[in-house]
């Protein structure tokens, strides 16, 4: 038996159905929940769909959420019901893992605005029957902090002992607290920024325009007419892709390596190694996700700014917490610089928080916190077991 059908077994008020994404529980909010939106607007009905691992100890202090990141979901340790391949973080989640879910109750969340299994713009809109599309109101970050909260309480869990995450998921790792200082016994964002840069911005807006520009898009509402904009869709994930990766990992990866021939073509066909990889990239991409739904999730992390909400001084967000944290950056980094990581430690000291900071020497660019990085993992597991050891989680 699952953790979740135990936590669930007996008592109705959960309310918790099996997922439409197989493998998943879905937990379905009616009108009488209704989720406050940032843009002034609200959802009077909407699901999170969720994965779980391990076992809810019997004073639920053991409870650890993992945030996913922009292309992530909520097959964190399990194998993806899409691609058939492990779960995105099976190196750090499982059994004797760094995330121990022998002693663990793991929770991943697809996050609002998503599009495997909870509310998001390939959703039915409940008020005309026709996916949302873009009817749907923009998303942010603290829109799916607020959700995530929302499962949290309906599986009646009061605190959790941590939220860890990386890149976007960081960004929630951030948002959870600030918003919920007393809710998070200890919280590990990893390669991530209280803010999105303009750059990062700038790499957004060409992969959304990639999308928007595919004649198949249709304005938004390429299901409702079947069609679907996979090209520009490939297109934006291949620019996205090379932002998660280092100039010295392309170069050991691939170099200047031809694809399959012995000389150039002199034409447009793909005659390098990474050429073809970054095709390869873009297409199986399309295969899971959906193209509005990366608008709506790219558009969230542009707008998350966590001073914004505290005076503009980013320490005030932290002011009081109780949280320990340890917040984890990469030295090939670009995307999310240590610097920009830097930035969280210096405001969490300034507010007189807890706060551990491990920089991680590697060549592998922004993609290492997925990737089998000893150093990450050993200071994963450190941090835990001292917080745990505070906590007195057995």
């Amino acid at each position: 038996m699952r953790a979740a059908d135990q936590v669930t077994n007996g008592s109705e008020a959960l309310r918790l159905t099996e997922a439409q994404t197989p493998s998943s529980l879905v937990a379905c909010f009616g009108p009488d929940e209704p989720l406050a939106l940032d843009s002034g607007g609200s959802l009077t009905s909407f699901q999170i769909a969720y994965q779980t691992y391990g076992a809810l100890n019997a004073d639920r202090s053991n409870a650890v959420l993992i945030c996913h990141a922009l292309t992530g979901d909520q097959h964190v340790a399990n194998v993806h019901p899409v691609t058939g391949k492990g779960g995105w973080w099976s190196l750090m989640v499982g059994p004797g893992r760094p995330v121990d879910t022998e002693r663990y109750f793991v929770i991943c969340a697809n996050v609002l605005g998503g599009c495997m299994g909870t509310t998001g713009p390939a959703s039915l809109d409940p008020s005309s029957g026709e996916p949302y599309a873009l009817s749907l109101p923009v998303v942010t970050i603290p829109d799916m902090v607020r959700a995530q909260a929302m499962l949290v309480d309906r599986l009646g869990i009061d605190t959790l002992f941590a939220v860890i995450g990386g890149s976007m998921g960081g960004m929630q790792v951030l948002q959870w607290a600030a918003a919920y200082p007393d809710r998070v016994f200890a919280a590990i964002p990893i390669a991530t920024a209280a803010r999105h840069s303009s750059q990062n911005i700038a790499f957004h807006e060409v992969g959304r325009q990639a999308v928007m520009a595919d004649p198949d898009w249709c304005g938004g509402n390429y299901l409702t007419l079947g069609r679907s904009p996979r090209k520009g869709l490939a297109v934006a994930r291949m620019a996205a892709h090379i932002t998660y990766l280092s100039d010295e990992a392309l170069h050991r990866k691939f170099g200047r390596n031809l694809q399959d021939r012995l000389a150039i073509t002199f034409g447009f066909d793909a005659d390098f190694q990474i050429e073809s990889y970054l095709r390869h990239q873009g297409m199986t991409f399309v295969d899971r996700f959906d193209a509005n739904s990366y608008l709506y999730m790219t558009r969230a992390m542009d707008y998350f700014d966590l001073a914004a909400d505290y005076g503009g001084v980013l320490a005030n967000a932290f002011k009081g917490s109780r949280t320990r944290f340890c917040v984890m950056s990469f030295t090939s980094d670009w995307l999310f610089p240590t610097s920009e990581n830097r930035t969280i430690v210096h405001a969490l000291n300034a507010a007189g928080a807890n706060v551990s900071f491990v920089e991680i020497a590697t060549d592998k660019g922004h993609d290492s916190f997925l990737l089998d990085e000893p150093e990450m993992h050993a200071t994963m597991s450190g941090f835990l077991a001292g917080a745990a050891r505070k906590r007195e989680i057995a």
